[in-house]
């Protein structure tokens, strides 16, 4: 059995369970004779935004070695995402160039002004300074510390009687 809205003179609208061709109820509210009115319309099914830019293929191999249908249908469905990011551009995503997509970078591709994994600032991947220049000098030896001339260690204390 489907469910029917039905509309009463009050203004209440009520949702009931009842056959095609029973009589329509009371109004729960009133008492009051009550009349079959459209119900909303649902759509079945999930809206898809496509393949946004970061899920499209990046390789040759990704496109199946440039299998013309595949390539005809990612060409199809790059233009609608495009239309779709004009319209909503909040559905764009991160604009910024992708500078590297393989390796490590595979799942989560190195984009300009992200910073490089690594070591902190050489980007090279080892964390001990040589000499690229933008180290902090090393601190000098307090002045304390420093032996005088012509002792080999520290004055012993002399003691006068």
């Amino acid at each position: 059995m489907p469910i029917y809205v039905f509309k009463c003179e009050c203004g209440l609208r009520f949702e009931h369970l009842a056959s095609f061709d029973a009589a329509a109820p009371g109004c729960p509210s009133c008492g009051g004779e009550t009349r079959k009115i459209p119900a909303g319309f649902s759509l079945g099914g999930r809206a898809d935004a496509g393949l946004s830019k970061e899920q499209m293929p990046q390789t040759w191999r990704g496109t199946y070695d440039g299998s013309r249908e595949y390539v005809t249908g990612l060409r199809r469905q790059w233009d609608r995402r495009q239309r779709l990011e004009a319209k909503h551009p909040e559905l764009a995503g991160d604009q910024r160039p992708i500078i590297a997509h393989e390796g490590r970078y595979h799942d989560a591709p190195l984009r300009a002004g992200d910073p490089i994994g690594g070591a902190a600032g050489h980007g090279h991947g080892h964390g001990h300074g040589h000499g690229h220049g933008h180290a902090d000098p090393p601190a000098a030896p307090p002045a304390a510390a420093k032996p005088t001339s012509g002792s080999a260690g520290p004055a012993a204390p002399s003691t006068s009687d």
